[in-house]
């Protein structure tokens, strides 16, 4: 028989209300999710880095008083440092280093009571919205191991939707927060740019574009987690405008009569999947439903040009954080520690001059402003979070004409074949997620609803974006559609 049967049923909220209340210890609590997770995980490869003695060392001596004391918690293997801890970002180059001591928003979650049992499996550095690096494999999805969780957060969201974790660690710079929300049926927000802390080792994630949070089974956990992690850390470069009272107290609260525009039309990408339009459709009658203004409306947005400015960005990025990570460890970079798409990004990375780089962050700020405009009329706007249904495993892999492209680069790697393939890469890069990045960019609150199933079974997501710095309507209004279509009892087979 399992360990604590309710382990299951409900939420680190009210687990930790048990923790108070002396009816389950911490203890108690580490154990249920250490069997949970040697018992589910050969199944989905969602968890591979494990802390268990840590995490019962510490769940023996003295918890911190937070509000979420002796909740059991994993965090991503990317982004969140862990003092003395190897972050590997899924990929072989990082292996063996150890940073010193724990990021901030580490630190805020340890703060809070949580305690980390181990660490999930990521894309290679977060690239792919799919969860399957060369360095650990595939993460499967609990709905249907045959398709992915999702990414790059796919690990994480694996995890808390099989009940190994109530919730865990996740990033999204481009959707990698809401991306597994919406293939693993779980409650993911992404904060506005610089609502949590990303020091001391990132002075600012993708130029913003990055943000870091976790993946929830209920709203209320989300807003009690990001009350406990919010606000700037010391040297912050800016803030995020200060919330009128607790994201806590925004759950339950009336939201009110909001004007609500929604689109079927893909903004970035071509296409978009019949399951995903359906979603859509019965999400944007739910809240008509629900009392609100509801109209079919969608911003105007330069697809190519906001596509290819996010890649001359990411790939800048990605070219930075290898140079500065080689520089950390004194290892030298080579291709055969990457994986091949990851090693020809920062190769273009390296090909761009520095008023490229200037240019590509000009529009990409561009479109914040033009975004900002557009919501004076309206309180949210409703896409769905994904252009198709989670993917099968495998469906993101290089076909072999790409990887001969991909080998003829790294042979001769001319600047102008780079800028031409980032071209390519721009016009198709998006159009499974479709959705999401646009909200990185513009750095927006936006947040994936569990509202929709198929026929076969696979969770689809409903995405919100929100004004910037307006967490609080989307939780009030992600509260009231959780009440009127409840998610949390509906479970996958492999939890």
């Amino acid at each position: 028989m399992a360990l604590l049967p309710e382990y299951d049923r409900v939420d680190a909220t009210d687990l930790a209300a048990l923790v108070r209340k002396r009816q389950v210890s911490p203890p108690e609590l580490v154990e249920a999710a250490i069997e949970r997770i040697e018992e589910r995980n050969p199944a989905l490869n969602a968890v591979v880095a494990r802390s268990y003695d840590r995490a019962r060392q510490q769940a023996r001596g003295s918890v911190p008083e937070g509000p979420f004391s002796g909740v059991p918690f994993l965090l991503k293997d990317m982004l969140a440092i862990e003092g003395g801890s190897c972050t590997t970002n899924a990929c072989r180059f990082f292996q063996g280093f150890a940073a010193p001591r724990d990021s901030e928003l580490v630190r805020r979650l340890k703060a809070a009571g949580l305690l980390i049992v181990g660490k999930t499996n990521t894309s290679e550095m977060g690239i792919l919205p799919v969860t399957e690096p060369r360095l650990y494999g595939p993460t499967r999805n609990p709905w249907n191991t045959a398709y992915t969780p999702g990414g790059s957060s796919g690990g994480s969201a694996a995890a808390v939707a099989a009940r190994m974790v109530p919730m865990a660690h996740g990033g999204d710079g481009g959707g990698s927060i809401r991306i597994p929300a919406s293939c693993c049926a779980l409650f993911g927000l992404k904060p506005t740019r610089a609502r949590n802390p990303m020091g001391p080792y990132v002075g600012e994630g993708w130029h913003g574009i990055a943000v870091e949070h976790a993946l929830t089974r209920s709203v209320r956990d989300s807003a009690a987690l990001l009350d406990a992690t919010q606000g700037p850390d010391l040297g912050a470069p800016y803030v995020a405008p200060p919330p009128e009272r607790p994201f806590a107290l925004e759950v339950g609260r009336d939201p009110g009569k909001l004007r609500i525009a929604f689109t079927k039309k893909s903004l970035l990408g071509k296409a978009i999947h019949p399951d995903c339009v359906a979603a859509v459709e019965r999400a944007a009658a739910l809240c008509e439903k629900l009392g609100h203004v509801v109209d079919e409306d969608a911003p105007r947005i330069d697809r190519i040009a906001l596509s290819k400015a996010f890649l001359v960005l990411v790939a800048a990025e990605t070219a930075a954080d290898i140079e500065g990570a080689a520089e950390a460890m004194r290892r030298t970079p080579k291709a055969r520690d990457f994986e091949p798409g990851t090693w020809m990004l920062a190769q273009i990375g390296r090909k761009f001059r520095a008023d490229e780089l200037a240019a590509a962050v000009h529009r990409i700020r561009a479109a914040g402003r033009e975004l900002a405009a557009w919501f004076d009329q309206r309180d949210a706007f409703l896409t769905p979070t994904l252009a198709s249904p989670p993917l099968r495993i495998g469906a993101l892999d290089q076909k072999p004409a790409e990887r001969l492209a991909l080998a003829l680069l790294r042979a001769v790697p001319s600047g102008m074949a780079m800028r031409k393939l980032l071209d390519q890469i721009a016009e198709q890069a998006f159009e499974f997620a479709a959705f999401t990045p646009l909200a990185n960019l513009t750095g927006q609150p936006a947040i994936s609803v569990p509202l929709h199933w198929n026929e076969a079974g696979l969770p689809i997501g409903s995405h919100f974006f929100g004004r910037f710095g307006d967490e609080a309507t989307l939780l009030r209004l992600a509260s009231q559609l959780e009440q009127a279509q409840p998610w949390a009892d509906r479970r996958p087979q492999l939890s």
